[in-house]
């Protein structure tokens, strides 16, 4: 638990002399009468603690003077009738020792020592606007602080985004983190090839699904990081769809967004595959533009470029695929840069290249230098990790080739940028044709 360590240690430099930071846990939610959905903690919680317990929270308290700073967990009690019902709890000392805390507490203790904590501190961070019920616990431990202003104590006197911190650490992984992202990767990659060899014309979605959530949990992942999207045919067409009930048909791709979680990291894999095992000519003729502009926007994944030239770089190649295969008119457009500036390319191509990686499938920081009054799109440096993922998708319409009609094609892979270019995690996935026909023959 080092590396949490290290992170709550940062955190405290970062803030005011003597400021105060308060970060909860993902409460537990009913399902329904008396079952709860399955827990998952908060991300920024865990980044910061590595505890995986409800009903947690954790405070920092930066270094004053000659004060050392202080990290302390507030955790569920040990409870022996509890634990034969629902399982293992530290309690707070044991969680202490394991998580690398200063001091630990019983969760039912908080509210008479956060205002103690909170007395006289410079100022408080804590995530803004993040959970109504939340804030209204942070607001009733001020309010005890105000009300001993007669006796000297005074509450912070201002009040930041613990998140706006957090976000920016998040951005960059460090080694351990690219491990488990690598493990996770590793799986997904294992999973869609178990659902490629395994893909017959008349299996249901819901069945390829099964393949891909039996290699999850069989190779030690926790849960997929998402909804898995198993769409066939025209189904491909449709960027979030969830269903995953309808019969594939010969004849028809199938388009597989999915990624398993593995020790709290996500991975997000997007292949697509001929039902039947051969891609028909229109089929191979639009993913082959696709997997070129892929590998343009990986070209572009260099340190010191911006992050805004990973989607250029897909974009100018799926542009020229679509005049030169007839999606849209030559006529009516001078070139590639006449259907980027009037974004005709939107009606088969809506959504970004990619995006962060890491606790969340869509991870958090921000994609644009808010340093900067022109807010630029910011500079890729090492450690960061993101998806790439152009797409295609040609729905029915007058003027557009009816041999491309219904043909959904998404490829995407999980990177992390290097100190001399880019390193691709999710590679063992299949994604050339001749490697996925080969597959897909020896199912």
């Amino acid at each position: 638990m080092k590396h949490h360590a290290a992170r709550r240690a940062l955190v405290c430099g970062q803030m005011p002399a003597g400021a105060v930071a308060i970060l909860a846990t993902a409460p537990e939610v009913p399902r329904n009468a008396d079952s709860d959905y399955p827990y998952r903690h908060d991300s920024y919680f865990y980044y910061l603690t590595g505890f995986t317990e409800p009903e947690a929270v954790a405070v920092l308290v930066a270094a004053q003077g000659s004060t050392p700073s202080r990290s302390i967990l507030f955790c569920r009690q040990k409870n022996a009738e509890r634990e034969i019902w629902d399982g293992f709890r530290y309690g707070p000392e044991a969680a202490r020792a394991a998580f690398g805390f200063d001091e630990a507490y019983a969760i039912d203790d908080i509210d008479s020592e956060l205002p103690r904590l909170l007395a006289n501190a410079a100022a408080l961070y804590c995530p803004l606007a993040h959970s109504a019920a939340f804030d209204a616990r942070i607001k009733g431990w001020m309010d005890k602080v105000r009300g001993l202003s007669r006796s000297g104590v005074t509450a912070p006197a201002s009040v930041h985004d613990l998140l706006v911190l957090l976000d920016e650490m998040r951005v960059f992984k460090d080694e351990h983190e690219q491990a488990l992202m690598q493990r996770a990767a590793d799986i997904s990659a294992r999973a869609h090839e178990r659902a490629m060899r395994a893909t017959r014309p008349g299996m249901f979605e819901y069945e390829i699904e099964a393949e891909l959530l039996h290699e999850f949990r069989r190779s030690g992942a926790q849960s997929p990081a998402y909804a898995s999207i198993v769409a066939s045919g025209a189904h491909a067409c449709v960027l979030h769809y969830n269903a995953n009930n309808a019969q594939t048909r010969d004849g028809d791709l199938v388009l597989i967004d999915a990624g398993c979680e593995f020790d709290s990291y996500a991975s997000d894999i997007t292949r697509t595959w001929p039902v039947n095992g051969r891609f028909s000519a229109p089929q191979k003729q639009l993913y082959e533009l696709v997997l070129a502009a892929q590998s343009a926007a990986l070209a572009a994944i260099v340190p010191g470029q911006r992050y805004s030239a990973i989607h250029d770089a897909a974009l100018k190649v799926l542009a020229q695929g679509m005049l030169d295969f007839g999606l849209l008119d030559k006529a009516k457009f001078g070139g590639v840069d006449d259907v980027v500036a009037e974004r005709a390319f939107a009606q088969f191509y809506m959504h970004g290249t990619g995006h962060w990686l890491g606790l969340d499938v869509h991870d958090a920081g921000a994609y644009r230098d808010v340093t900067l009054d022109e807010r630029p799109s910011r500079i890729l440096q090492p450690g960061m990790a993101l998806t790439v993922e152009p797409g295609l998708y040609v729905r029915p319409a007058p003027g557009v080739p009816e041999q491309f009609w219904n043909i959904g094609i998404r490829i995407e892979d999980d990177v992390v940028v290097t100190a001399s270019g880019r390193k691709i995690l999710s590679g063992a996935a299949p994604k050339l044709v001749a490697d996925i026909e080969k597959a897909m023959q020896h199912g």
